[in-house]
């Protein structure tokens, strides 16, 4: 993938959020910003305009002038930061938006031709702040709006589109999901924990949050603790999973992050063994219990009450 800037616009007033910090709300553990900077980590360049704040990636910080300028200013702003020949543009308030929707809008930018690529929404309607454009053309834009008006400030995004050459994409209902009011931020976080999301955003969120790049085999763990609760015990699974990490972590010391994947799915392999031998043994054991039992259960028990008797009398000292 040829080399990618991007500019995320974070300086909104969030009206209809009370003024609240838009960027720095959370979904799923998660601020909004973070989430958004998490599905263009590769980007060369990334600015970030709008109040500084603590993020999960160094980024490179500018303000619209003026502040509050809106959203021409602010991607003038942060177009002057970038120097790649595709820019992407986002807005800071998208939970869902994933990487397959970076790369199409990236891809379709790139197309002879072409000026950018923009998603659509469910509705059909253009979203500006979910496109990739190239920079040339932008600049160009930008500058012909700033003569004729005097200036970007307050101006509204359609002046800029209407006037490029740009593809439509449509990527689904979450990729222009965004979080506008307090019941949009309800809803992202309700949708997280939807049975057949919930384990991929956690797995994303903790790796996030210890500052893991690995590949996680979703399937192979929950394997693993399955037969180690089953084939051992309950506690057994937490426990063994922990340990798989610890011993994936010291075979790929200094590895990159393909050669840690290797090592888990190895330790995770050689544990989920070591399980189904415990459960054979269990099973194998119940088995030959029983059959003890059905043919000689009289002698073995006689026998093991007369060892009882035995030693109580060498207990007692009787001869």
């Amino acid at each position: 993938m040829t080399a990618y800037d991007v500019i995320v616009l974070a300086g909104g007033a969030a009206k209809r959020l009370g003024g609240a910090d838009k960027p720095g709300l959370r979904v799923g553990g998660r601020a909004l910003l973070d989430r958004v900077l998490s599905a263009c980590a590769d980007a060369a360049v990334t600015v970030v305009v709008g109040g500084r704040r603590a993020t999960a990636r160094p980024v490179v910080w500018t303000r619209e002038i003026p502040e509050g300028g809106g959203p021409l200013a602010a991607l003038g702003a942060g177009l002057r930061m970038t120097t790649a020949e595709r820019v992407l543009v986002l807005s800071a308030d998208l939970p869902f938006l994933g990487r397959g929707t970076v790369d199409a809008l990236l891809t379709a930018a790139g197309e002879p031709g072409r000026e950018g690529a923009l998603c659509t929404d469910p509705d059909g309607r253009d979203q500006p702040l979910v496109a990739a454009y190239r920079a040339e053309p932008l600049r160009r834009e930008l500058a012909l709006i700033a003569t004729e008006h005097g200036s970007l400030a307050g101006l509204p995004l359609r002046l800029l589109t209407a006037e490029l050459d740009l593809d439509r994409i449509d990527a689904g209902p979450d990729a222009s999901f965004d979080c506008d009011t307090w019941d949009d931020i309800a809803a992202a976080r309700a949708r997280i924990r939807e049975h057949g999301a919930v384990l991929d955003e956690w797995i994303t969120s903790v790796k996030n949050e210890l500052g893991i790049d690995l590949d996680v085999d979703t399937a192979l763990l929950l394997d693993l603790a399955r037969d180690a609760a089953h084939g051992v015990a309950r506690p057994a699974a937490p426990l063994t999973t922990f340990l798989v990490g610890y011993a994936a972590a010291r075979a790929s010391a200094g590895a990159g992050p393909d050669e840690a994947a290797a090592a888990v799915a190895e330790a995770a392999r050689k544990a989920t063994d070591l399980a189904l031998r415990w459960e054979a043994e269990a099973e194998a054991s119940g088995g030959e219990a029983a059959g003890a039992g059905s043919s000689g259960g009289g002698t073995a028990d006689g026998g093991a009450g007369g060892a009882g008797r035995d030693a109580g009398r060498e207990g007692t000292g009787t001869p």
